[in-house]
């Protein structure tokens, strides 16, 4: 498929035989995002695990430190006291049963994550088929299956993503816009790396990063070397 000429442009700043560290990626990112748009950027990891494996599986959740650049769309599954105290923390929908149909049958899915206080779970068990292949079901790992919805709203709106594996055992996540500026975007980074590390399962041998791409929206790809990222 032929490039147009901004990627181009922004494609020979970048020497795909390199594996630069973080912040030399990071700059030449920022760098490459040219379009008259602000571009989101992405981090893809490829873990040495086979998520085949129950015990080797990769799930969790992080706020990053300077937001996505995104306001999420909530909707919270709750009653009663859960439901107004969902509200009050700034959940875009909450709702019950009556929610079933309008997703269901409507295709309603003006939202971008759900949180489900655990006796919710039947009810929205219900939607699995709809929400399963969307990647919208609540997981008590990503912390959206709580009784703590107030907290759950919280970090949602202050910048939290939910990262996994896919079927190649690659994570794909955003840290943040172009606008950002290289430093934030670093600490973003970082405090995924981090969280990343954390959740290093203890069946996965051998090199556990085994591959670490970043890039715009409309940009190239910049490899970092995944030996320098620090564990700390």
């Amino acid at each position: 498929m032929k490039k147009g000429k901004r990627y181009t442009a922004a494609a020979e700043l970048v020497d795909r035989t390199v594996l630069y560290d973080q912040v030399q990626a990071i700059e030449l990112v920022v760098k490459s995002a040219t379009a008259k748009f602000d571009e989101t950027i992405e981090a893809h990891i490829r873990l040495g695990v086979d998520g085949r494996h129950s015990e080797q599986q990769v799930r969790g959740a992080v706020v990053l430190p300077h937001g996505t650049g995104k306001t999420l769309r909530v909707l919270v599954f709750a009653k009663g006291p859960k439901a107004e105290e969902a509200l009050a923390a700034g959940a875009d929908f909450v709702g019950a049963d009556e929610l079933i149909p309008k997703i269901q049958n409507e295709g309603w899915l003006d939202f971008d994550i759900i949180v489900a206080t655990p006796d919710m779970m039947g009810v929205v068990g219900r939607l699995g088929r709809v929400l399963g292949p969307k990647g919208l079901m609540p997981n008590p790992k990503a912390g959206t299956v709580t009784m703590d919805v107030k907290k759950a709203v919280d970090e949602i709106k202050a910048g939290k993503i939910e990262y996994r594996l896919d079927k190649t055992n690659i994570v794909h996540v955003p840290v943040g816009k172009a606008s950002f500026g290289v430093e934030k975007l670093e600490e973003n980074f970082q405090t995924v790396m981090y969280a990343l590390m954390k959740a290093r399962p203890s069946a996965a041998k051998g090199q556990y990063m085994k591959s670490i791409t970043i890039t715009s929206t409309m940009g190239p790809g910049i490899k970092i070397n995944p030996a320098k990222i620090s564990e700390k």
